[in-house]
């Protein structure tokens, strides 16, 4: 949940705020110089720091000095001097900006992360010009239909870096089944089909993709809703739902693409089939979202 959060600073900008105005409400009018509420105000500046990270140094200055004067006048000493506010002040900015630093450097590895993944999405495209972009799109796709079932920020992430990573097994499929124009026989069909297994080897040894679900979309996004996909035959429910959204943009997508073995296909087409799949090949909630994505946005 902590890292979900580092991902959307606005959430400690309000609760720096929120923690600001609690202490001088608490310290102003219900616990007058309660001198344990002094905990409210170091955490204050701990959120100030990394809901502001990116802001200038001036800003965390005036923001930490309205903290330390109501810290200040609020629960004072018994002996207060200016030396003692001074103390105060530099404590209480030593913890603003060691929480920025803390913040840009989890943002830093973040962007660094995501960096690799569109690498990771563009050595693929890069093998079959047919298919350039199209990691892209499915996981812009995904995305739009993550936010219209109203899915939580993490898992609108998890859907975007899956879908960049959707097909990266295919890295490990011969160039020449990978881009071959005419039918593929039986045998390099299984070959193909092995690029889910292949991208999950990857990819699995970066526990942040065990942990949200990327690896999921990596091995399952080629299941089908009425058990007969692969590479392990899941059945409905029992696909996640990260795959489950990842299989419609992917197909959405491939329809509506070039491809070395054939046109793409019209838009009504491909809208017809995706009604005629539901149940079978697609989850159909999944699709009616889709369908109403597509519908709004014309």
């Amino acid at each position: 949940m902590f890292n979900t959060w580092l991902s959307y600073p606005k959430y400690f900008r309000y609760s720096f705020f929120l923690l600001l105005s609690l202490g001088i409400v608490l310290n102003g009018f219900i616990f007058e110089n309660e001198s344990n509420m002094y905990l409210l105000y170091i955490l204050s500046v701990v959120f100030l720091g990394i809901g502001f990270y990116n802001s200038s140094a001036l800003l965390i200055i005036l923001l930490t000095t309205i903290v330390v004067i109501c810290r200040f006048y609020l629960i004072p000493d018994e002996f207060p001097t200016i030396t003692t506010f001074f103390t105060y002040l530099l404590t209480y900015l030593l913890v603003s900006f060691i929480s920025r630093a803390l913040m840009r450097f989890a943002q830093k590895v973040r962007n660094d992360h995501l960096e690799l993944t569109t690498a990771l999405a563009n050595a693929l495209n890069s093998r079959d010009p047919y298919t350039r972009h199209h990691s892209e799109k499915v996981s812009k796709y995904g995305l739009e239909i993550a936010k219209e079932m109203e899915l939580s920020a993490e898992l609108c992430d998890v859907i975007r870096i899956g879908g960049l990573l959707h097909d990266i097994g295919k890295i490990g499929i011969p160039e020449d089944i990978l881009t071959k124009k005419g039918k593929l026989t039986e045998e390099e069909y299984n070959i193909i089909k092995s690029h889910t297994r292949i991208g999950y080897k990857i990819i699995q040894h970066i526990s942040n993709f065990a942990e949200n679900g990327v690896l999921d979309i990596v091995l399952y996004h080629h299941e089908r809703y009425d058990g007969r996909g692969y590479p392990s035959g899941l059945k409905g429910k029992e696909i996640p739902l990260v795959a489950r959204i990842i299989a419609v943009a992917d197909t959405f997508d491939a329809m509506t693409s070039n491809r070395v073995y054939r046109k793409k296909l019209d838009f009504n087409s491909t809208l017809n089939t995706l009604q005629q799949n539901k149940g079978t090949q697609f989850d159909p909630e999944i699709v009616d979202v889709l369908l109403r994505v597509l519908e709004r946005k014309k």
